[in-house]
């Protein structure tokens, strides 16, 4: 018999040896009543193969328990990322909206206000501008931007040239 049948069938084994018993002892004028097996007690290296099957089980189990667990969180975390991506999504497109509201009331003032002007020609400077700031904000928003627009063509440096003047006579005269 095997040692886990051993332990699960104590009260078979207990009226066996019961059973024994009274043939043998019954000839001298015993009786037995009853037998206990209170504990089954293995050799000491069946109890140690026992132990250790016994912590393989467990950690095998907590080895598994571990990565399901882990599989979990990483599920979690790539829901929450597609959640948030989504919702940026969701506030990039307000925004956007919300832009191309003003844009569509400025051009529509704007016409009433100056003749001569197409909705056309004022959104293509608006772009314009509104791309001019975007990137002005970029490179002032990056601590290791080294990057200075400078305009070039045959006019170019006369143009920064009178840009300046022009800034510092408008300085001196707010001065003065």
């Amino acid at each position: 018999m095997e040692l886990d049948a051993a332990f699960e069938q104590k009260n078979e084994i207990a009226r066996a040896v019961e059973e024994e018993l009274e043939k043998a002892m019954s000839a001298y004028g015993y009786e037995i009543v009853q037998t206990l097996i209170v504990d089954i007690e293995p050799d000491e290296r069946v109890k140690r193969a026992m132990n250790e099957i016994n912590a393989d089980t467990f950690s095998m189990v907590a080895s598994s328990d571990k990565a399901e667990a882990e599989k979990i969180l990483q599920i979690k975390r790539a829901e929450g990322d597609a959640e948030s991506k989504y919702l940026a999504g969701l506030g990039v497109a307000r925004q956007r909206q919300a832009i191309v509201d003003g844009l569509r009331d400025c051009v529509l003032a704007f016409s009433e206000n100056v003749p001569g002007t197409t909705s056309k020609d004022i959104m293509d400077i608006m772009v314009l501008i509104t791309q001019y700031f975007d990137t002005m904000k970029e490179i002032g928003a990056s601590s290791k931007s080294n990057a200075v627009f400078i305009p070039h063509g045959p006019g170019a440096v006369q143009d920064v040239a009178s840009q300046i003047r022009n800034g510092l006579l408008q300085g001196n005269a707010t001065n003065s």
